[in-house]
């Protein structure tokens, strides 16, 4: 298949998959390859799920598109739903992660500009190694130089502090910072999580500075972690917090809420074609409601520890160095070295996996998985593990 008219923009594996259903994905020649990457820990509830489906059909039948010069009805749910489950205030739904990023650093822009009593309020501090998107002020948030450095010069004011450490906060922090934007759990950064003291720590300089605290949860979000917002898990709650991911299971839509004090914009400040899309808002709905049943993220908790307990069990006694880290199925297994030999052996061996950070083998299957499926997925990196070590 010829696919060189399409931009290059990052080395894809020679697998063209034509299909999936649940935790499996199939290639063009039929291959099954057992999927510990659900899409970058988009698709929750797996492939092809006929909840997904019924509800994307059923919408499809009333109206595609309209645009938001009117008011939709499944869009409304959708947002009173995620408004009522987050605590906050208000809702913007939009297309995607980065999106969703870029309409938080507006609002907190306009919150430096003219709430707070320093006008001179424009500066964004967000974390080292952070990933935030690839649209221009997402970028300039992004702690990772690799990402940057041809796209400058990109927002002033913007600048990174090492996740954890609290006295290189406190030092990052002034007057004229209008936002701090976190991850909960850094994803590409290697799976890393924030401490709940550094969480807390971030609040009260946010409150001291009077700029908001921003949370990208569009990885550790919406079920990931076994919470449907990661900052329940970790205690703290943020001004803003942005979403996306598992949020559509696979349809393409982001979104941003802001408490009351955040809840700035006004008509003309934002807007959207494509945003708050019937059948994504349709698609969502289904999703959340899935993952909100009794019992659901309980069993994403469970089966994160149960992955934790059985990898260690069946990695005993083979020359191996590592560490698991993460919460949930938002999990990262750091083997000290770059991971691409061993992502490479896992594909081979039917199990597709992707790295995280320099050094990390990122284990993110859909939310729906089951312990057997885990346990083959276990069973594949050991056996590549194994093959590479000889």
């Amino acid at each position: 298949m010829n696919n060189d008219k399409q931009m290059y923009t990052g080395k894809r594996f020679d697998i063209t998959i034509e299909k999936g259903k649940g935790t499996y994905v199939y290639d063009v020649d039929g291959t099954e390859y057992l999927d510990f990457t659900a899409g970058y820990a988009v698709n929750a509830l797996g492939h092809c799920n006929e909840i997904m489906i019924n509800a994307l059909e059923e919408q499809s039948r009333k109206i595609f598109h309209i645009s938001d010069i009117v008011w939709n009805p499944i869009q409304t749910k959708l947002a009173n739903f995620l408004v009522e489950k987050s605590g906050m205030d208000a809702i913007f739904i939009g297309n995607s992660g980065t999106e969703a990023i870029e309409g938080a650093i507006k609002l907190a822009k306009k919150y430096g500009n003219t709430v707070s009593a320093n006008q001179d309020k424009y500066e964004i501090v967000s974390m080292v190694n952070a990933f935030h998107g690839r649209a221009v002020g997402s970028t300039s948030i992004t702690g990772k130089e690799k990402y940057k450095k041809a796209f400058q010069p990109l927002l002033p004011g913007s600048k990174n502090s090492p996740i954890n450490d609290i006295g290189a906060l406190e030092e990052a922090m002034n007057e004229k910072v209008c936002a701090l934007v976190i991850e909960p759990i850094q994803g590409e950064g290697g799976i890393v999580s924030s401490t709940p003291e550094f969480l807390k720590a971030a609040r009260a300089l946010c409150d001291k500075y009077d700029a908001l605290l921003i949370f990208d949860e569009i990885q550790c979000g919406m079920g990931r972690i076994g919470e449907l917002f990661a900052y329940d898990f970790f205690g703290v709650k943020p001004d803003i917090v942005c979403i996306a991911k598992g949020l559509g299971g696979g349809f393409p839509i982001g979104a941003f809420l802001s408490n009351e004090k955040a809840n700035l914009f006004q008509p003309g400040d934002h807007g959207t074609t494509f945003g708050g899309n019937p059948l994504a808002c349709a698609v969502s709905y289904a999703v959340m409601q899935e993952i909100s049943k009794e019992g659901f993220l309980e069993g994403v908790k469970e089966k994160g520890e149960y992955f934790k307990k059985k990898f260690a069990e069946k990695a005993d006694g083979i020359d191996f160095e590592y560490e698991i880290r993460g919460e949930g199925l938002l999990l990262g297994i750091d083997i000290g070295k770059s991971p691409a030999e061993l992502v490479n052996q896992c594909i081979k061996n039917g199990l597709l996996i992707i790295g995280a950070g320099e050094t990390v083998l990122r284990v993110i299957p859909p939310l729906t998985v089951s312990k057997e499926e885990l346990d083959k997925g276990i069973d594949i990196i050991i056996k590549s593990i194994k093959e590479l070590e000889k």
